[in-house]
C-alpha cells in the first residue's frame, strides 16, 4: 500500500512540476510575440470578412471615403475587393443580409467613382 501511494504522489508531483516549468517557459523564457499584420496578407476568407465589416460600417455611417480607405489596405482597388468578397460570400454561404450589405457598398462605390486630382 505504501509504495502505491508513493507512486501516485510522485506522479502528481511530476505533473505539477512539468506544468509549472511549461508555464514558466511559455510566459517568461519564450513568450509569444505579437506582430502587426497588414490586411493584404490575410487569407481569402478573412479578407472577405474584412470587406464585410467595412460594408457593415458603411451601412451605419455612410462614409464612403472611410470605406475606400479601409478597402485599399487590402492592396487592391476597393471595387475589386468588394467584388472578390461578394464572389467568396456567394460561394461559401454568406447570409442574404451579408450579401445585401456587400452589394450596397459595391453599388455606392460604382455610383461615386474616385475623383481624380489635377
Amino acid at each position: 500500500m505504501r509504495s502505491r501511494r508513493a507512486r501516485w504522489l510522485a506522479f502528481l508531483v511530476t505533473i505539477a512540476v512539468g506544468l509549472g516549468v511549461g508555464l514558466y517557459y511559455g510566459w517568461v523564457v519564450s513568450p509569444v510575440k505579437y506582430v502587426d499584420v497588414a490586411p493584404n496578407t490575410l487569407r481569402a476568407d478573412y479578407r472577405a470578412d474584412f470587406v464585410l465589416m467595412v460594408a457593415e460600417a458603411y451601412q451605419v455611417d455612410h462614409d464612403l471615403n472611410a470605406a475606400r480607405r479601409a478597402l485599399t489596405l487590402l492592396g487592391r482597388s476597393p471595387e475589386e475587393a468588394v467584388a472578390q468578397a461578394l464572389q467568396f460570400g456567394e460561394a461559401h454561404g454568406y447570409t442574404a443580409q451579408d450579401l445585401y450589405v456587400l452589394r450596397a457598398l459595391q453599388t455606392a462605390l460604382q455610383a461615386r467613382p474616385v475623383e481624380s486630382t489635377p
